[in-house]
């Protein structure tokens, strides 16, 4: 009896060849056959030979292009071999596999930047836009699920491809129901004069939402606050009177789609608008949903990348982060 493979092809498989040329002009015509052929599955073995494993749908998809290429005034036509003297079934199949796995390797490089904020927000960075996220997600699902149609083989790379991509659907999962709890937050007004003499304890290694923080306490809340830096693990052993911020479970941290620079911004009712201004660009470098663009956040963020990469020490850093949002806020007051 046969094992099925994938998509009607057995152990006993045989192949379909397919030759054809078109004319050179117009070149439109000679792409849309390549992009065709190459939407299918089929690979290129050598000049205008392509190669398909023998199932009822690639015979009938052959008749058809053969048909269509001479309405082109080209010539086409295709073989069905159970083999190919020059190469085994094992270095066909390998070609396919390559192939695929190249076609995984684009979704893969295209899937990272949704793999960065997913991570960031397991790591406490807080909650971001899920659906934007979601739509993302969805996107990279279906080009996944139109490789996997052609991974006729289903490669190494497919089944090592769809282990991460569930991975990051479970994570989103996740994150969309800590969304909806996030959602039923409210942020709570706070008074200045309570939060004098405190110091302000966040993650270590601090960048943009945690620069722009310290900078909005020290310039609008407390002249003399003091920071501090911890791994999450540490939080259960912190003083009490001190203020956890920009971090999972602490007292000003992301809310919703909102980064912790602009949940300190509402809880003091600030309305300055040179700080409106800077929570925009705060926002876009941290959360990156697209809702604000402002021309200065590249040049902004490549000067907090220097100070991350050439200032070691948090505590020196963060003084450095705060003097550069000093000076952004000086220049548009």
């Amino acid at each position: 009896m046969r094992r099925v493979l994938h998509r009607g092809i057995s152990e006993e498989i045989k192949w379909l060849l397919f030759f054809y040329s078109v004319p050179s002009k117009p070149v439109s015509n000679r792409m849309k056959v390549w992009r065709r052929l190459a939407k299918v599955g089929a690979i290129q073995l050598k000049g205008a030979v392509y190669v398909l494993p023998c199932n009822e749908e690639h015979y009938e998809l052959f008749q058809w292009l053969v048909s269509e290429i001479i309405s082109m005034k080209g010539d086409a036509a295709f073989v069905m071999v159970e083999k190919i003297e020059t190469l085994k079934h094992a270095e066909i199949i390998d070609l396919f596999n390559q192939q695929r796995e190249k076609d995984y390797r684009d979704i893969e490089k295209r899937l990272e930047e949704l793999e960065r904020k997913v991570s960031s927000i397991r790591k406490g960075a807080g909650i971001q836009n899920t659906k934007k996220l979601l739509e993302q997600f969805n996107k990279h699902l279906k080009e996944f699920e139109e490789v996997t149609r052609i991974d006729f083989f289903s490669s190494k790379a497919g089944r090592d491809f769809k282990k991460k991509i569930m991975d990051i659907e479970k994570d989103l999962k996740r994150i969309s129901g800590a969304a909806t709890k996030e959602k039923e937050r409210t942020i709570v007004a706070r008074r200045i004069e309570d939060y004098q003499g405190r110091t302000w304890v966040t993650r270590k290694k601090p960048f943009v939402d945690r620069m722009a923080s310290a900078w909005l306490v020290k310039r609008f809340i407390d002249k003399k606050a003091l920071f501090k830096f911890i791994e999450e693990k540490e939080m259960e052993n912190i003083d009490k009177k001190n203020i956890l911020f920009d971090i999972r479970g602490g007292e000003f941290t992301h809310i919703g789609d909102r980064c912790t620079f602009e949940v300190i911004l509402k809880s003091f009712a600030f309305r300055d608008r040179t700080l409106k201004k800077i929570a925009e660009i705060v926002h876009e470098l941290d959360i990156k949903d697209g809702q604000y663009e402002s021309p200065e956040s590249k040049g902004v963020e490549e000067i907090l990348q220097g100070i991350r990469k050439t200032v070691k020490d948090d505590s020196k850093a963060l003084e450095k982060g705060i003097e550069v949002f000093e000076m952004l806020y000086a220049s548009k007051t």
